[in-house]
């Protein structure tokens, strides 16, 4: 890790990647929920990248 590396338990949102590994959901299924619900709170578009918070 280096200086500039923020641990995934500090940071405010996560990719789909990142978000999947760390909630136990399918890679394929978390970017169809946050379709599904593009107004709920734990989902920020960010351009066309989607982000998901962590808390």
């Amino acid at each position: 890790m280096t200086n500039a590396d923020v641990p995934i338990w500090e940071k405010y949102t996560l990719t789909i990647e990142k978000a999947s590994k760390y909630f136990r959901i399918g890679e394929n299924k978390l970017p169809k929920l946050a379709k599904e619900n593009p107004t709920a709170g734990w989902v920020i578009m960010n351009g066309n990248r989607t982000q998901i918070k962590r808390k």
